[in-house]
């Protein structure tokens, strides 16, 4: 079953419940809240009574006292659900959203998993938003490479500094390669970090803009958060690669 139809189903299951009064199917909703919580990148969205209500029984007590009437149940569970519903209608399951997703797991770190669902949750409605959130990922993904790898550097870097550090640090620095097809991938690597970071000067909204501000649209952000999530997965596999070589495995 798709994202999107686990979604929708699981979403109607618990309208069903709330507004009708009917038992349920505990066995399908266990499995589709599995298979919602279980996606990296969705799960952040799903509604958090989701995640405390393990049964359908244990829903009926959360929501039961929580609205008099079922056309308030009924709306309060369809604004809980719109983010996660919206991502995935916008292709949250994307081959670019999958590899990243994937990914940065692997570093084990919970805010990298918050920055890059929260900045795909963010490009239709907060385009500023994601703009922003797409260089702390990075930032943040450069830091734990670093720090893992036992690099001394100034927290206060700018994100096409650390970058830099991260990738001399992995040889992904042009000037580390003579291969010049290598030199060049790696180069544009360099201006897609530079790119990234000006985007986010220029448009996100961490600084203040003048009397004719210039605002970034939703396919401008999501650009920028599917370009950071290609560079910290590609960050990410290649420090993973040179441990596991390291190691002998």
């Amino acid at each position: 079953m798709s994202l999107k139809v686990a979604v929708e189903t699981l979403e109607g299951l618990l309208v069903e419940r709330a507004t009708k009064n009917v038992t349920g199917d505990d066995a399908a909703y266990r499995e589709l809240r599995e298979q919602v919580l279980s996606n990296p990148v969705l799960a952040p969205l799903i509604p958090g009574f989701v995640r405390t209500c393990r049964n359908l029984s244990q829903f009926w007590g959360f929501i039961q006292p929580k609205f008099a009437t079922y056309k308030e149940r009924r709306i309060f569970l369809t604004e809980e659900f719109r983010p996660a519903l919206e991502a995935v209608e916008r292709g949250l399951e994307s081959p670019g959203n999958a590899a990243a997703s994937e990914a940065l797991p692997k570093l084990k770190a919970e805010h990298v998993e918050r920055h890059w669902a929260k900045a795909n949750e963010r490009v239709p409605t907060d385009p500023e938003g994601a703009l922003t959130l797409a260089r702390t990922l990075l930032e943040s993904v450069c830091k734990l490479i670093l720090d893992d790898l036992g690099e001394v550097y100034d927290a206060a870097s700018d994100l096409p500094r650390l970058y830099k550090h991260t990738a001399k640090s992995l040889k992904l620095a042009p000037d580390q390669h003579t291969e010049q097809v290598f030199k060049h991938i790696l180069g544009g690597c360099v201006s897609v970090i530079e790119g990234l970071g000006a985007l986010r000067n220029k448009l996100g909204d961490a600084h203040g803009q003048g009397a004719r501000p210039v605002k970034p649209l939703p396919r401008h952000a999501q650009l920028a958060v599917n370009l950071a999530g290609a560079m910290a997965t590609f960050l990410v596999e290649t420090h993973r690669a040179r441990r596991a070589t390291a190691a002998g495995t």
